[in-house]
């Protein structure tokens, strides 16, 4: 269960769980029963929760993962870079811009080509799970700094990636059912308030506030989100906490999340139909098109230049551990919209199932092209740091003291002068050891053995 809590091993079930999906939906004789699994419905009719398995995936599964942004994003606020203003400012600016920039890619490429308009939100986020994965698997020496960088980022991206969701993507509201949901949102606060522990509380509260929500036509995962911000995320050590409720949950709910919930709705919501023809369709449709160049040109230049504008022209500055590179890199790598984006298509075109899958290939492609394009960026910078950091643990003089920190002192050099020397002199040695075996061996007479004189 542990290895599901680490960001490499959730990245990569996502990314078994997507191969699994095209693979699944594009061999002739497995085909139909994709569509048939995806389409099956069940639930109660009279709860409204007659779902197909695609929907209860996409609208059920998933609320855990926004559960687990949810606590994610409420822990930075109090007790990480959100916290203070001043460090947030780059990240959240990167975040806002990161997700604008997209929009008006899509946009314009869209409606220069007399396109639909509806996919605006498609390229705007940023999927935590594979970007951090990537960053981790290919950043082992880059600066912790840049993961808390892209964490903060990916953060504020699925905060505005949920409002937009809430707001552009709810057709209908009823009341009464989202009466309903805000009553049990505030009794689950009540509790948490008041102290009561037992999941035999939270769990069928959470269970109604999700079926009240997703009944409201708000997406149910609003639900999700809300529910984790509710929860304490500072420990009390004074009561004997050593974690607090926020991370205790955190901890329970990230396995099911990384492992099933997540890996489901990219089985569910990936199998799209690819041909060759429908592959070159991406690149010349103005909505594919739209959204692959959202992810890989909006987000890097978005992100990038949010930050390079904000560290410009306001008191925000990047953090000493950081380069620009670094920025550029992370930048790239924030074009993996896997997870939302797919959700966002879904709801975008809903009505339009042809168009729909055309937008999932095109963000499945457009998130390709950015992850090999950051692999490579952030190899380039792995590889400087790894330099650095064997240079500032580079110890030939073995004092205990890294040579870099001595460059300065007579008696370092004095040092390395008396190790060099016996160095010199030990190769000397071992050149008049090996010269006098060669003249040895010339000396003995050719076609005669060492013994008697006999013919060898």
């Amino acid at each position: 269960m542990d290895a599901l809590r680490t960001e490499t091993v959730g990245g990569v079930l996502l990314l078994i769980a997507a191969i699994a999906a095209l693979l699944w939906a594009n061999i002739p004789a497995l085909h139909h029963s994709y569509e048939a699994v995806s389409h099956y419905h069940l639930g109660p009719s009279a709860l409204g929760l007659h779902l197909s398995v695609e929907h209860w995936a996409a609208d059920g599964l998933l609320t855990l993962f926004f559960f687990v942004a949810g606590i994610e994003l409420k822990r930075e606020l109090v007790a990480g870079d959100l916290r203070d203003p001043r460090a947030a400012a780059l990240p959240v600016a990167a975040a806002v811009c990161g997700m604008a920039v997209p929009a008006l890619v899509y946009t314009l490429t869209s409606l220069t080509g007399h396109g639909s308009g509806d996919g605006w939100a498609v390229p705007t986020a940023t999927d935590i799970a594979f970007a951090l994965a990537v960053l981790a698997v290919i950043g082992t020496s880059l600066p912790s700094a840049l993961r808390a960088f892209l964490l903060t980022l990916a953060v504020v991206d699925d905060l505005i990636a949920i409002l937009i969701i809430a707001v552009f993507f709810t057709d209908r509201i009823h009341l009464g059912a989202l009466g309903g949901a805000v009553l049990g949102l505030v009794v689950f606060w009540l509790l948490l308030r008041k102290g009561v522990t037992g999941w035999y509380w939270y769990v069928p509260l959470a269970l109604v506030i999700w079926a009240l929500m997703y009944n409201s036509g708000v997406h149910a995962t609003v639900a999700g989100v809300a529910m984790g911000l509710m929860l304490r995320c500072t420990a009390h050590p004074e009561r004997g906490e050593e974690h607090s409720p926020g991370e205790h949950v955190e901890h329970l709910v990230r396995p099911l999340s990384a492992g099933l919930a997540v890996p489901l709705f990219a089985l569910f919501s990936a199998g799209v139909t690819v041909s060759g023809g429908a592959l070159g369709d991406v690149f010349t449709e103005p909505e594919t098109l739209g959204v692959v160049l959202g992810l890989v040109i909006g987000k890097s230049v978005g992100i990038f230049g949010g930050t390079w504008l904000t560290a410009r022209f306001t008191s925000a500055s990047l953090s000493d551990d950081l380069a620009w590179g670094d920025v550029f890199a992370v930048s790239v790598l924030s074009g993996i919209g896997f997870t939302v984006s797919l959700l966002i298509g879904e709801l975008a075109f809903a009505g339009a199932p042809v168009l729909t899958d055309e937008v999932k290939a095109a963000v499945l492609i457009g998130s390709f092209i950015a992850a090999v394009l950051a692999t490579a960026l952030l190899k380039m910078r792995n590889t400087r740091y790894r330099r650095l950091c064997e240079a500032e643990e580079r110890d030939d003089d073995q004092d205990g003291i890294p040579d870099i920190y001595e460059e300065g002192n007579p008696a370092y050099h004095l040092r390395m002068a008396e190790i060099y020397e016996q160095k010199a002199a030990e190769h000397r040695r071992i050149a008049r050891t090996k010269a006098a075996e060669q003249l040895g061996r010339a000396e003995v007479p050719g076609g005669a053995g060492a013994e008697n004189d006999r013919p060898a």
